[in-house]
């Protein structure tokens, strides 16, 4: 497939997004608000719920399938206050000793002003940092877009999974050819050089597992690709769940230390 369809596919209004993936698969789920500090973020969606017997962390970002939510939910793009969020249920989880799922959908973190103020850069780097020392397993489950800072800060991950037609960059398409060409309908240049599909992040050792989705994108049959997403999450749980605290942060921490080792 090319990366033209990919970006189609991921890009269309009605494929799946957290909520719905959470519907499905963890019909207990439990939300929580606030990053105590500043208020509550809405682009950012966490909470409890349990799996194959064993209680979870989960936390997503979340894309509008409309000019609403989209404007709701801030177009994916969470302000600091949303990743301190993610990082306070994390740190929860590791206190409660329950397994961390994030699901990663997100154009970006908000480059604004007021994000800027509220410490973005800094709440974006602690994430990063924490994440790397907790002690829980943490599985990153990219379901769409993963863009830039905002998806580096839910994926610091032991087992990374990528639907097939998600996306993991430094930047978006468009973004890298006004940045490179000043010619953003270039973007499609710009995508094949980013590498950023699933079988490229796959290749480059930054992904476990690729999810295959049903034709048409999982927007096609979303119950299907809701299974199978639950049946990698309850075989990641088995495969973590007698693995020492030491070990699954030792895991983690070699895994990003052998990053580009392959390239060399």
């Amino acid at each position: 497939m090319s990366i033209a369809e990919k970006l189609q596919i991921v890009q269309n209004p009605y494929r799946p997004n957290v909520i719905d993936y959470i519907n499905i698969i963890f019909p207990d789920f439990l939300e929580m608000h606030g990053d105590r500090l500043y208020g509550d973020d809405p682009s950012i969606i966490g909470g409890l719920a349990a799996l194959d017997g064993t209680p979870l962390t989960i936390v997503g970002q979340i894309r509008g399938r409309n000019l609403k939510e989209n404007l709701a939910y801030n177009f994916s793009m969470s302000h600091p206050e949303g990743f301190r969020k993610s990082l306070r249920l994390m740190k929860q989880a590791e206190k409660f000793h329950r397994p961390i799922i994030c699901f990663i959908d997100t154009l970006g973190a908000y480059p604004g002003v007021e994000a800027e103020t509220r410490g973005q850069s800094a709440a974006i780097a602690n994430s990063l940092m924490e994440m790397m020392s907790l002690r829980v397993p943490i599985f990153g489950i990219f379901i769409g877009n993963g863009v830039s800072g905002g998806a580096l800060a839910l994926s610091v991950a032991n087992e990374t999974v990528m639907l097939e037609n998600a996306l993991f960059s430094i930047i978006s398409p468009k973004g890298c050819a006004n940045i490179l060409w000043k010619d953003p309908s270039r973007y499609l240049e710009a995508a094949e050089s980013l590498k950023m599909t699933a079988e490229d992040i796959y290749e480059l050792k930054l992904a476990d597992i690729v999810l295959k989705e049903p034709d048409g994108g999982a927007q096609a049959d979303l119950v299907s690709m809701a299974s199978r997403i639950e049946e990698t999450i309850v075989s990641l749980i088995r495969k973590y769940r007698f693995v020492s605290a030491g070990r699954i942060q030792k895991k983690r921490y070699e895994k990003y230390r052998k990053i580009g080792q392959h390239l060399r």
